[in-house]
This record gives C-alpha cells, sequence and structure tokens, in this order.
C-alpha cells in the first residue's frame, strides 16, 4: 500500500509535537537514554504503517505500542554493565547526591509489567482505563500490577524506613 501525502504531514507534525513527551515515557520505561531512542523510534515506525488506520488519538496509540514493545522485548538483554579497571564503592544504602532516596533504582528493581504501570499511572497521569488500553490489558489487571508494584516499593531496601538517617521522616 502506498501512502498518499495527504497522511504524511500529519505525521510529521504528530511526531514534531509529540516525540519529547513519547521520549520521556520511553525512557522512564527503559532508563537508559540510548534504549529508549531506539524504543521511540521502533514505536513511531510502527505507527507509521498504521497511521491512516489509527482512529482516535495516534498519541495513546503510540504510547501503548511504547509500552507492549517495551514489555515484550526480547533482543535486549544488555544490562548496562560497563568494565572498569576499579570497582566502584558499594555502599549499605541506595542514595543520590543530595541524599534523598532512590526511588529511581527502586523503579528499577520492579519487574517491567509493574514498571510500565507505575510509569503509566503516575508520572504519565493516566487513569487506570487509559494505563489498561495502553497496556492492552484489562483494568483489574492494571489494578493487581499497581497493587503488586506498590508492594514491592514498600519493602525495597533502598526505599526502607531504616534505611533513612536518623531524625528523618518518610
Amino acid at each position: 500500500m502506498g501512502r498518499g501525502t495527504g497522511d504524511r504531514p500529519d505525521f510529521d507534525g504528530f511526531v514534531a509535537a509529540r516525540s519529547t513527551a513519547l521520549l520521556r515515557t520511553a525512557y522512564l520505561l527503559t532508563r537508559d537514554h540510548a534504549l529508549a531512542e531506539d524504543l521511540l523510534q521502533t514505536a513511531l515506525s510502527k505507527a507509521w504503517f498504521a497511521w491512516g488506520r489509527i482512529d482516535g488519538d495516534p498519541e495513546a496509540y503510540v504510547r501503548r505500542i511504547l509500552a507492549t514493545t517495551y514489555a515484550t522485548w526480547w533482543r535486549r538483554k544488555w544490562r548496562g554493565e560497563h568494565p572498569t579497571e576499579e570497582l566502584p564503592e558499594q555502599s549499605g544504602r541506595v542514595l543520590d547526591a543530595d541524599g534523598a532516596f532512590d526511588l529511581w533504582d527502586a523503579l528499577g528493581r520492579l519487574p517491567r509489567r509493574q514498571r510500565a504501570v507505575v510509569v503509566l499511572r503516575y508520572f504519565e497521569d493516566l487513569t487506570e482505563a487509559q494505563t489498561a488500553d495502553a497496556l492492552g490489558c484489562s483494568v483489574s489487571t492494571v489494578k493487581s500490577q499497581h497493587s503488586k508494584a506498590l508492594a514491592k516499593l514498600r519493602i525495597d531496601p533502598a526505599l526502607a524506613a531504616d534505611a533513612r538517617p536518623e531524625g528523618e521522616q518518610a
């Protein structure tokens, strides 16, 4: 099937207007700039082929492609290790430069599906129904994955109350 010139400006305009927000979502899912760019590029190429058939909100459609592609990406097994001559120092607590508790690492330890639910619900501010639509699952699956993710975050060592410095409250 060929593409008419009438379809292309709409897609190009969409990419120009929404790619920054979609890249942020991809980054929150992958936690890696290069992988996020690859994920977004893959999602946009899939969307381009289906552009003429998309009914409704194209951003929701592309966001769904992002989430499902991320959840099923099997070809990327590299975990981001970098060989060095010296090992980095290990700390019992996971803190960032400001001493804030590292929610980022805790999110990274969640399974992909649970992380996708948390990212879409809290970082993208989607409703349960919109999240279910983006992930291609039921609202009850979103609720259960959300509940499991929050339970894991509650017991994560980086976020545990006993990992906080004395006198600091949650």
